[in-house]
């Protein structure tokens, strides 16, 4: 077990062995991810504290990008430096994104694989994962009244309002609801993360992650390329995604779809493999680079468009957390984060009832694998990947 003094520093090998084991096992999204990771990284290995954790996660809730991936660079960061987060990224992500790959181009040879039972199988696990992560969240981040009824009001005004702008009012409302209601005590623990970035460096991030926002689509629309319009899009989405790795899906259709790059049918193939595998959301990208024709395709287009989805969240979680480490001690700010954590809350309940109830359960029967799932994950403590292999047998044979 590692101490929690933050003057201890690991090497990069070791920090992608241990993003390697999650990334071969965390299903369920980036709630689950969050939840992992907080096991491994807090109570495991005692990198950092229950609130210096709790702390980063509503940092990465408010930026743009896919959350879980953020926080497992940002630790990688604060453990072995710049190696530290590229080892972080690869580990968590080179599993899902190399099965995703895998998948397009199977899909692409074998159109009978996006109907099988088994990819069905798969997306039912993923409900249980998920609601197993947001029961554990809720307790975690909801342990008053106050933030209870928050987390409902942010599932409602979610589920009536389902677009970024309505995740985005929710966070912001419940951020100044908690500055103004809840009563918390600054941040004190002596063993925050230290992450080796100057201010310099993150005004250069946050300046290259604008400037590429802006020149893309005018590369674009001067060339007229369809790589150009591809490598925009792609770029486009992973620097506007809030609110979760779900909303990369519309942001995606409209780079890759109207384009004609890919079609809508083996977009949503793609959409639904990616839930059933371990590690984020974002590793769809890979399989769309994979798919899409023209110059990048196959595994170079793949790889291509996974590195392209994620350099915005790179440069934005960079530019971000060397003001960040002067801000989290302050009294209001606290306040305003455990609103954003109780709204997060809600968010993640909303959505794992819409796309991840709704795109998975269609019957009783599918019902009562969620359930028998869920017990084996909370009740009985069954590792997760052995959940995920009975129940994708379960899909298997109920189509059959």
């Amino acid at each position: 077990m590692s101490s929690l003094d933050p003057t201890t520093r690991e090497s990069a090998w070791h920090v992608f062995l241990a993003f390697l084991r999650l990334g071969l096992t965390s299903f369920g999204g980036p709630i689950a991810h969050l939840s992992y990771f907080r096991l491994e990284f807090v109570e495991r290995r005692r990198w950092l504290t229950d609130r210096s954790y709790s702390d980063l996660v509503a940092l990465c809730q408010l930026l743009p990008g896919p959350a879980s991936s953020q926080v497992g660079m940002a630790l990688g960061l604060c453990r072995a430096g710049w190696p530290g987060l590229l080892a972080a990224w690869a580990g968590f992500t080179l599993p899902s994104a190399v099965l995703m790959i895998l998948f397009a181009l199977g899909v692409a040879r074998y159109q009978g694989i996006v109907e099988s039972g088994w990819l069905h199988g798969l997306k039912i696990v993923a409900v249980a994962v998920v609601a197993q992560a947001v029961w554990g969240m809720a307790r975690s981040l909801c342990t008053d009244r106050l933030r209870v009824g928050m987390a409902f009001f942010s599932a409602v005004a979610t589920s009536v309002l389902p677009s970024v702008v309505g995740q985005m009012a929710v966070i912001i409302f419940s951020g100044l609801l908690g500055r103004w209601a809840l009563k918390i005590e600054p941040a004190s623990d002596q063993s925050p993360c230290s992450y080796p970035v100057s201010r310099r460096t993150g005004t250069v991030a946050l300046t290259l992650f604008v400037l590429l926002l802006a020149l893309l689509p005018m590369w674009a629309a001067a060339s007229n390329s369809p790589l150009a319009v591809l490598l925009e899009g792609v770029y486009r989405a992973g620097a506007l995604v809030f609110g979760g790795g779900h909303v990369v899906l519309p942001l995606l259709q409209t780079a890759v779809v109207q384009s004609g790059t890919v079609s809508t049918a083996d977009l949503l193939a793609g959409y639904s493999a990616a839930q059933a595998v371990p590690g984020p959301l974002f590793t769809l990208a890979a399989y769309l680079g994979a798919m899409a024709d023209g110059p990048l395709g196959g595994w170079v287009g793949g790889f291509a468009m996974l590195a392209v989805i994620f350099l915005p969240a790179v440069l934005i979680l960079v530019g971000v957390l060397p003001f960040w480490e002067s801000l989290r001690y302050r009294k209001d700010l606290q306040a305003s984060i455990a609103g954003v954590n109780a709204g997060v809350v809600g968010i993640l309940l909303a959505a794992l009832y819409d796309p991840v109830w709704t795109s998975a359960i269609h019957n009783r029967w599918d019902v009562a694998v969620t359930l028998v799932a869920f017990g084996l994950l909370v009740v009985v403590r069954t590792p997760p990947v052995l959940v995920v292999l009975l129940v994708g047998m379960a899909g298997w044979a109920m189509a059959r």
